[in-house]
């Protein structure tokens, strides 16, 4: 709900979530049922729309606990179900028909053909496979009728297979991606041993190290909206669910910022790149946007994320007051993220605890602490990381 409340507040027109079974990301902390019920109302009451992920590849236990899932969510209302399954589908066209369907990315939609077969079946937005080029989304829209919408990812992590639908996870790990439950094995670190040498690693890059050899960097396209705009595509995806509070914020405030500056007329601001590079993240590239990136979308030196920026506050509901997240002392200079606005400085001229006292610095997270500074509702105070 944290997140979710995030996204809304620093600008994003729509956010999708799940439900505590039926998607695909079962280690985030997903929604029950009064949770779900106030996720929307939330929304709403913003003007945001709520999408719900019904996306797994389900087993015959799912399938029969689905109808009364869809009849809860046809109470609830929802703007749409993300979904990838053509059984799930037909299941929401039975028991939910006044909810929008929407093709998951799951579904590995790269063609005419079979977008137009899911459009029969009753889909209103296709979510495109991530593998898709820039031509081919050209290609694909202008053959599709208006009444169907694409999506396209812009931001997060990549997956080195189709779109999702691997099963390393499952077979090194009894973990299934296609069930939630992914365990990033390509994330892993990779060295070749030889069958009859067993203990003794040889390693595949030259330092010695290994490899991760499946490691996909992170898609970035904030600095190519206008193509996507230009290609049709009317909804931008940005991955975050398994992302910090404070990853939702930053990066949504940013394609917010550019996005109104399209609207606008106004050029690209590349300081958004580098906003972006301030939170947690793996190099960026285009992904397949401008065809195959071959090794320029990998990354076999490192499995792990640059970060260049820590939390250490958050604003509280009372005006001057924040609470402390990480610590930071007195005379210290942050940065305070706020939505709608840009990055400005902070020095902490003052410190007093919930008693009056004047402190240097708070002594444990979460405590309530007052700066006597005038934030924004949201905001949120960071610095700088410390090497």
């Amino acid at each position: 709900m944290e997140k979710l409340r995030y996204a809304v507040w620093y600008g994003a027109d729509a956010v999708y979530c799940a439900y505590r079974s039926f998607g695909l990301r079962a280690a985030s902390e997903n929604f029950d049922y009064e949770e779900l019920r106030e996720a929307i109302a939330f929304c709403h009451a913003y003007g945001v729309r709520l999408y719900v992920t019904v996306n797994i590849y389900p087993t015959q236990r799912d399938l029969a606990e689905l109808p009364g899932f869809f009849a809860m969510l046809a109470e609830f209302r929802p703007d749409g179900l993300i979904i990838a399954d053509l059984g799930v589908m037909a299941l929401a066209k039975r028991h939910a028909p006044e909810i929008p369907i929407h093709v998951s990315t799951q579904a590995n939609v790269t063609n005419y053909e079979t977008a137009m077969v899911l459009r029969e079946l009753g889909a209103k937005r296709i979510v495109l496979a991530r593998e898709m080029p820039l031509g081919d989304i050209i290609d694909l829209r202008q053959k599709l009728p208006a009444d169907v919408e694409l999506e396209a990812f812009a931001h997060g992590a990549m997956c080195v297979a189709y779109s999702g639908r691997c099963l390393l996870s499952a077979a090194m790990a009894a973990r299934s991606g296609n069930q939630g439950a992914c365990a990033q094995p390509c994330r892993w670190n990779y060295a070749l041993m030889e069958e009859k040498r067993p203990g003794s690693y040889f390693p595949i890059e030259e330092d010695g190290r290994g490899t991760y050899v499946f490691n996909s960097k992170d898609l970035c396209l904030i600095g190519h909206l206008k193509e996507l705009e230009d290609a049709g595509v009317a909804s931008l995806k940005i991955e975050g669910r398994m992302k910090s509070f404070y990853y939702v914020a930053c990066v949504t405030r940013a394609y917010r910022r550019a996005l109104d500056d399209l609207a606008a007329g106004k050029p690209y601001d590349p300081a958004l790149l580098e906003e972006l590079r301030a939170v947690s993240h793996r190099d960026y590239c285009t992904g397949f946007l401008f065809g195959d990136p071959g090794v320029a979308g990998q990354n076999p030196h490192n499995g792990g994320y640059i970060r260049h920026t820590d939390v250490v506050a958050v604003a509280d509901e009372q005006p001057g007051w924040v609470i402390q997240k990480n610590k930071f002392v007195l005379g210290e200079t942050l940065w305070v993220l706020s939505p709608g606005k840009e990055p400005y400085s902070l020095v902490v001229e003052a410190m007093t605890d919930e008693q009056g006292q004047a402190i240097e610095t708070a002594p444990h997270a979460e405590m309530r602490v007052y700066l006597g500074v005038e934030l924004a509702p949201h905001s949120i105070i960071r610095r700088e990381r410390r090497s």
